[in-house]
């Protein structure tokens, strides 16, 4: 039996229609009928989250593991408001996530009534459509109801927001059937053979093409811009760009040194991150990508083979680099546990800052991290949303930061043992002891780089997860080992302690090696 309230059932309906299949909902009374629907509905599976902000993470893995629309459920009030980092994340990767939050009768905002504030476009710009469903008493504003329904989840390719006012008496449950709805599609563009031969055409005969990919990664771009220094030779003057958000500041300046860019993306949206972009191509990337990179094998570009010269000096000098003790070493040696072992085609994650940066040096495969707006909170419950809905393991590899702000990703039920951590803990945020100038100030220990004396053990306790710890390299070497091949039914926590000078030390060695 459905709720009798017609706007949830017009709106659970369509769902099920557009192939949403997953839903993350949280505890609350005012959205208690949209989650009695959404578990009633045989075509949803619904994945309880207690906390909003990490519950919404949760539905970003579970989007990137699937490249399926997945939704969140929320309660009235400043619930709303706790999903914006991830939603902010989720539409700078464009994502699919449906943020579907219920509200009070419009007449009671500002009325000092429980939980309430204005929800209609609280999310503002970080969402790709905001709706409002009327509650229906005829015929035309059920017809408004499903095409409201519609329009946003005809969206594809970023989070929309369904706000869902709903009246008292909440908790009647006596509709047999959802509703037979109108469901409206749209086609979807596509690259076709004429546009796919004129990019090709353009990136093989341009004296100095480039062909960028941004996230998932840029393996080693960052320092071989960094050997190329003011070197004209090798400045592109086309650029392709077809992936997302690029990690390196470097390398987008570098980049905005080229005469002109060309952007292909699935929306054809205008970013401009080189500041020469001139054309734009909706379609999918890869596409391309693969097209140029078979004509290359057939026909290297001479531009492109000087390129791949110094992209190989780079990479002979981090698999020959031996840092000291630090979590440029943590990573480098499970990079090459992962080689080893066979364990390449696991989903890897790593979080914002150091995380990633590390991973650009010496990972050799695909990975994922938040960095369409590249905040730090987050990424743990990403991660973990995605081991969800896989069987393969998930490796998250995540900052003490990130972790301790993002702990409640492992206060929850869904978590099975494929999942698996490695916290690098220095005792505070390391990377801002990179930035010349910043530790001068006497805010910088304390307030700025959040100087801590916190570890994950308790957390893990309370959390049923396992434990792992080291702190020097024969430690490392026992835990990795540990965490690779424990059978476990619930996530596993290796947690390793550096010291924050060793881990500015490491960088510091590793790029004055290579250019020395």
């Amino acid at each position: 039996m459905y709720s009798n309230k017609e706007n949830i059932n017009i709106l659970t309906s369509l769902l099920v229609e557009h192939g949403v299949r997953r839903a993350v909902v949280c505890p609350g009374s005012r959205n208690a009928p949209i989650v009695h629907n959404l578990n009633e509905c045989p075509d949803i599976e619904c994945y309880p989250v207690t906390d909003e902000r990490s519950a919404t993470f949760y539905a970003l893995g579970m989007a990137e593991a699937t490249g399926e629309h997945v939704a969140v459920c929320v309660t009235s009030g400043t619930a709303l408001l706790n999903v914006a980092p991830a939603v902010a994340e989720a539409f700078y990767q464009q994502r699919p996530l449906v943020m579907i939050s219920a509200d009070r009768p419009p007449q009671w905002i500002d009325q000092l009534d429980g939980q309430t504030l204005p929800q209609p476009d609280a999310l503002g710009r970080f969402v790709r459509k905001a709706v409002t469903l009327p509650e229906p008493n005829d015929d035309e504003q059920r017809w408004y109801c499903n095409r409201l329904v519609n329009e946003a989840l005809l969206e594809e390719h970023g989070p929309v927001h369904i706000n869902v006012p709903i009246s008292e008496p909440l908790f009647d449950f006596s509709v047999e059937a959802l509703p037979n709805e109108r469901k409206i599609e749209r086609m979807a563009a596509d690259i076709s053979p004429t546009v796919l031969s004129h990019l090709t055409r353009m990136f093989m005969l341009a004296k100095r093409p480039m062909l960028i990919a941004g996230q998932p990664m840029n393996p080693h771009l960052d320092e071989a811009v960094s050997l190329v220094a003011d070197d004209e030779r090798y400045v592109p003057d086309f650029v392709l760009y077809i992936g997302g958000s690029i990690v390196s500041k470097r390398v987008k300046r570098f980049l905005r040194k080229a005469r002109e860019t060309w952007a292909v993306n699935p929306t054809g949206e205008v970013n401009d991150t080189f500041m020469n972009l001139t054309h734009v191509v909706q379609g999918d990337g890869r596409m391309v990508a693969d097209h140029i990179r078979f004509m290359l094998e057939t026909e290297p570009h001479p531009f492109v083979q000087l390129w791949d010269e110094l992209l190989e000096k780079v990479r002979k000098h981090a698999d020959a680099f031996q840092p000291p003790f630090s979590q440029m070493s943590v990573v480098k040696r499970f990079e090459q546990q992962v080689e080893l072992r066979g364990l390449t085609e696991s989903v890897f994650h790593y979080a914002n800052s150091t995380p990633i940066r590390l991973a650009n040096i010496f990972a050799h495969h695909q990975v994922f991290c938040n960095r369409g707006v590249n905040g730090i909170e987050g990424s743990l419950s990403t991660a973990a949303g995605f081991s969800v809905v896989v069987d393969e393991p998930v490796f998250c590899i995540i900052g003490d930061l990130s972790f301790f702000y993002d702990q409640n990703a492992l206060w929850n039920q869904n978590l099975r043992g494929n999942l698996r951590i490695i916290m690098l803990n220095n005792g505070s945020g390391g990377i801002f002891s990179m930035l010349p100038g910043l530790n001068e100030s006497p805010a910088f220990n304390r307030l700025v780089s959040a100087e801590h004396h916190t570890t994950a053990e308790g957390i893990c306790r309370q959390n049923h997860v396992a434990y792992l710890h080291a702190s020097n390299e024969e430690e490392l070497e026992a835990a990795l080992d540990e965490l690779m091949e424990m059978d476990s039914e619930r996530p596993v926590v290796l947690e390793v302690f550096t010291e924050t000078g060793n881990d500015h030390q490491a960088f510091t060695e590793y790029y004055k090696g290579l250019r020395g």
